[in-house]
Formats: C-alpha cells, structure tokens, sequence
C-alpha cells in the first residue's frame, strides 16, 4: 500500500479535520495566546534551580502526585469532599472527560466558546451541540434549558468565563443548567485568576457538577497542567482513563514549588487586571471599535468601519500578534482577540491600533 493510500486508515473526522495552528511569534509583540507576560522573579528562580539539582530525571515521576495534589488543594481551597484528576493542560483533561463516555454520547455547549470542546468531541465520534448564544454574548437561557430537555446531552461544558468572549454568566444561570442537567456538567474555569467568583463550593451540592482549572493563565503556560475537582466517585473512574506518568516530576516539582509561592503569581495577575482596565477604557474611547467588558485577561473587540482580516494584517506588519476569530462563529463576525500583555506592549498595540484606523 503507498504512503498516500494509508490514510484511509484514519477516520474521516481527523482527514477532514485540520491541525490546530499555533503561529511563530519570533519577533512579534505576542497578544494571541492569553498569556502572563511577566516572568517568575530572580529570588524564586534560584530556589526552582536549587530544588532542580535534586530531581532524578531517570526516574519516573510520582504516579499519584501526592506533594502536587497536597499543594493544590491547599493553594486554591479544593473542598474536602472533592477528588481531583490532573492533566497535561485542560486540553488533557477534556479529552479524559469525552473518552471515558459511552459511544454516541452528546457534548453540549454554548457557542461560541473554547474550540477544543468541538474539536475533541468530533476526533472521538461524539456528537457535539452547540447552542448560540443571544447577540450580546450572554446566555440564552430559555433555549439553553429547551436543548438540555431535547437532547439530554451526556456532558455539558461552561467556559466560565468564556473565551473569545471574556463574558462571565451570572452564577445563578450556571444553577440553573447544572440542576436541568441529567449528566455532567465541567466549570471550566481557566480565567479564574482574572474573575472575582467560583464555581468549587458547588461540587458540594450538585454532584454532577466538576470545576476544571488550569495554571497556564496563570503563569505556568509552560508547564502545561490543569486539575479537575469533582465527585470523589467520578474521579476515581476518570482515573482509570488518565494515562500513568503523565504529569512529568519537573512540573510536580515545580507546580509545589510555585504554590508556596502563589502570591508572586497573584500579584502578576493584578497588574493584568489593572492594565486590562486601562485598555478597555482606551478602546471604548475609538468612534469606530466595539468592545466588550472582559472577566479575563483578553479583550473581545470589533473595528465597525475596517475588516477583521485588514486590522489583523495591518498589525502583523507592525510586529504585532493578536487573534483573528472573526470566522469561528456566525456571532463572532468582525472580531478580534488582544491578550492583556505588559504595560508597554499595551500601549503600542493601542497606538498602532490607532494609527491603522486613521488611515
């Protein structure tokens, strides 16, 4: 058989499919990809170097995590009753989550929303529905409830908040879809550090409830590692699909070691905060962009008099990278996405910004 004949080999999800593009940045202003701009300091680095010299890297890691499980409950307040699962990113999580369905199960989710709740579902077979959302951005609840009826789906996910929107749902709404629910329904809170509320003290009441995190937001996007806090039950059979060793010892080390530092990380994750302030005023002040509030640390915005395509050309040209989602969703028509970068980088963006629209 030739090389190109043994790509029927392959289901036709993954042949029609494309590959998840990540552009290279080299030389670029980097706001695409929501990142923390600022690195961890010198003092905190000497510490992470002097624990490295102790690491037996010919070793496999600690199969049950326990220093990193220890550190993350106590660091981020996991209740008690929860189990936690980790993964390489949420990207992993979410791909356990939708293995561990039975076949022809349903993954339901708001729309737009993060790509990878679609794009996993289609990879493994699952039927995906996605349920748009009103024109503002908010939830449609009554058709939100009305599907949920419909479709009794296996697994609902709720980007919270939500990401290209930067919307956080009002909590009660979230209630509202967990208690209609016959199946699970994943928080997943990936822009946590950036919001002011959280979804954990539900996994007490509701157990088909599960609050799914990751640190990459946060600071650590080189790390790749994520936790999901849920029923101790669930867990334990989440367990059984997460593959052995797959949080490497050098992230356990420095994931543990990061949390008995946290606020080094909370204090980077304010002036984020504040500086998205800062730019959301500025762009609200442009005549011809339409922007929205954000509860994360990127901002959703759309240039009434330009395309999509040409602001995003435009900027590329001045060695600036941000996110073009204007052709992801019917909703998202003339958007772009800017990450939240260092006080510098924010204001260049804003001023080439500027200059493009004046020309």
């Amino acid at each position: 058989m030739s090389d190109k004949n043994l790509a029927v080999l392959f289901k036709s999800a993954v042949i029609d499919s494309h590959a998840y593009h990540v552009p290279d940045a080299s030389g670029f202003i980097k706001l695409d990809a929501m990142e923390n701009p600022y690195s961890l300091n010198d003092e905190f680095k000497q510490l992470w170097f002097d624990a490295l010299n102790h690491v037996e890297i010919n070793r496999y890691p600690d199969a049950f995590l326990k220093e990193l499980v220890t550190s993350i409950r106590s660091t981020f307040n996991i209740p008690i009753e929860a189990g936690l699962v980790f993964g390489n990113g949420s990207d992993e999580l979410i791909q356990i989550l939708l293995i561990a369905l039975r076949s022809n199960a349903k993954v339901m989710s708001p729309v737009p929303t993060f790509v990878m709740y679609q794009y996993l579902s289609n990879m493994l077979g699952l039927r995906f529905i996605g349920v748009p959302l009103n024109e503002d951005f908010s939830l449609n609840i009554p058709l939100m409830l009305e599907e949920i009826n419909e479709h009794q789906p296996e697994i609902i996910f709720l980007a919270w908040p939500n990401n290209p929107t930067g919307i956080a749902y009002p909590k009660e709404e979230l209630i509202q879809i967990i208690q209609a629910s016959v199946g699970l329904v994943i928080i997943d809170e990936a822009y946590n550090a950036f919001a002011d509320d959280s979804m954990l003290d539900a996994i007490k009441d509701y157990p088909n409830a599960m609050v799914m995190r990751t640190l990459s937001k946060l600071g650590l996007a080189g790390l790749r590692l994520g936790f999901l806090a849920g029923d101790q039950s669930l867990i334990s059979e989440l367990e059984k699909v997460r593959m052995p060793y797959n949080i490497g010892t050098l992230n356990q080390l420095t994931v543990s070691l990061v949390c008995k530092h946290i606020d080094i990380l909370y204090k980077q994750t304010e002036l984020i905060r504040q500086q998205r302030n800062v730019m959301l005023n500025q762009l609200q002040q442009l005549e011809t962009v339409e922007v929205w509030t954000s509860n994360t640390n990127f901002i959703l915005f759309r240039v009434t008099d330009h395309s999509a395509n040409e602001i995003h050309e435009a900027l590329l040209e001045n060695k600036i990278l941000i996110k073009n989602v204007s052709m992801a969703h019917p909703l998202l028509k003339g958007c772009l996405r800017v990450t939240i970068g260092t006080e510098n980088e924010n204001k260049t963006f804003v001023n080439v910004l500027k200059s493009i629209l004046r020309s």
